[in-house]
């Protein structure tokens, strides 16, 4: 079979419980038709993993590593080293090389300096904000010194020629960055059909990180807030997308996945929901680990499926690398697994049991089946009782909420939990990992 293209949509903190297809859309005031048509027309995922936030789950997805072994650990402020070292290979590189046409458009967050934008990691162009969506309430702020910190801007590049500022990124450019980025995936799509050409495109939306701030014309949409506004807006933009794959005829040739980097926000007013589950991202909890997952490509993934399967962000590397007939880097520990045979329904088990979960510096969290082990216990943002003496066991069948410690009835977990995180720590002595801020190799 021809290499498909990829269409890889991310939202920014979009909680397990806000779609209609997930228990959400009309109970939150903002119902996702778009999304939840695309859901039926694929498979949903009950049981995806992502990381603790925004730079964590971004490097695994495009490295395939834990962040603990590449060094992206956390967001960092502007001008203090950030992002994948260039000794990292990325997706993009794995699938341009292997033929493929790539565009980002959207956050980046995995550095801020010439040698780490997207165009020098493999995308043709990019078109977005190099780190976080916040730093738009800068220059609307009390007191900012724009003396003392960098000012945000909206960039974009192509292979082989250094990355531009091209405006501002004050609240203003917020409401209409999703817009403007949908509108240039359109135009990508459009040139690369044409050229006949397989392309990848990667399109991290804004929405609904905070200040979740819908574009002038979904302001008011729905009467329930900028939140629900902001969730309204980012349907339709899911959908048009939807809409220009299906007008050009690709859609029998396109893997199409639509996913959250993160669980909800925690911060009032834009605090998001995890449905069944407990806890917000910058936490080891269910509603952090857990969040929304569909992926569509008709013929291939079944139609109206779902399942609760383990799924973590570091298998969409190996997985679409290996849909692309990339080749996966074999000098390095590489977590992803190729969930291929998962995906399109030639079985019904994931390819993997569990995995380990750090937040920074620290393993806070191992998940195996269906059981969960913490080793700190913080299930608000900064209400953490530190390190347990004695782990704290859950099984997530039974008790979603993580409420019930049930190591004493179930000490057998611990062996292929630790066994799990020996091989971990194994592979870490075997291949060093990168320290945060390290410069690239010479």
């Amino acid at each position: 079979m021809a290499q498909p293209n990829i269409v890889l949509i991310v939202a920014d903190n979009l909680g397990w419980g806000e779609l209609g297809c997930y228990g959400g859309g009309a109970l939150r005031g903002a119902p996702t038709p778009r999304i939840d048509q695309l859901a039926r027309e694929g498979t949903l995922l009950h049981n995806f993993n992502v990381e603790s936030d925004c730079v964590p789950t971004r490097s695994a997805l495009m490295s395939g590593r834990h962040p603990i072994r590449t060094g992206c650990l956390q967001s960092v402020p502007p001008g203090l080293p950030q992002g994948l070292t260039r000794w990292e290979v990325t997706l993009a590189q794995v699938l341009s090389q292997a033929g493929y046409a790539a565009a980002h458009f959207g956050k980046w967050h995995l550095g801020d300096i010439e040698g780490r934008y997207p165009s020098d990691r493999g995308f043709d162009e990019w078109y977005g904000i190099p780190r976080t969506t916040d730093e738009s309430q800068f220059t609307s702020t009390v007191g900012f010194d724009p003396s003392v910190v960098d000012l945000p801007y909206i960039m974009e590049g192509r292979r082989g020629e250094p990355s531009r500022q091209v405006k501002l990124y004050d609240l203003d450019s917020r409401r209409g960055i999703d817009e403007e980025l949908v509108d240039r995936s359109v135009a990508f799509m459009q040139r690369e059909v044409g050229r006949g050409t397989p392309f990848f495109l990667y399109l991290p939306l804004v929405h609904l990180h905070f200040p979740t701030l819908p574009h002038k014309d979904f302001a008011g949409r729905t009467g329930n807030g900028d939140f629900a506004d902001s969730m309204v807006e980012m349907d339709h933009r899911v959908g048009q997308i939807v809409d220009e794959v299906e007008r050009l005829g690709i859609a029998q040739d396109t893997l199409f996945i639509f996913c959250s980097d993160n669980g909800p926000e925690f911060r009032a007013p834009y605090r998001g929901t995890a449905g069944p589950w407990r806890g917000t991202y910058h936490t080891a909890m269910e509603g952090s680990l857990r969040v929304p997952f569909i992926a569509r490509w008709p013929g291939r993934v079944p139609a109206g499926r779902v399942s609760n399967e383990v799924v973590h962000v570091t298998d969409l590397f190996t997985t679409l690398a290996a849909v692309g007939e990339g080749e996966v880097p074999a000098d390095r520990p590489i977590d992803g697994v190729d969930q291929r045979a998962f995906l399109f329904g030639e079985t019904e088990k994931s390819a993997r049991e569990g995995f380990i979960f750090y937040i920074k510096q620290e393993m806070r969290a191992v998940k195996w089946r269906d059981w969960k082990l913490h080793f700190y216990w913080e299930p608000e943002v900064n209400q953490g009782q530190g390190k347990l003496e004695s782990p704290y066991l859950f099984n997530l069948t039974r008790d979603p909420k993580e409420e019930t410690d049930v190591l004493v009835f179930n000490t057998w977990v611990l062996g292929p939990v630790l066994k799990m995180i020996k091989a971990f720590n194994d592979s870490c002595e075997r291949s060093p990992n990168t320290r945060p801020g390290a410069p690239d190799p010479a």
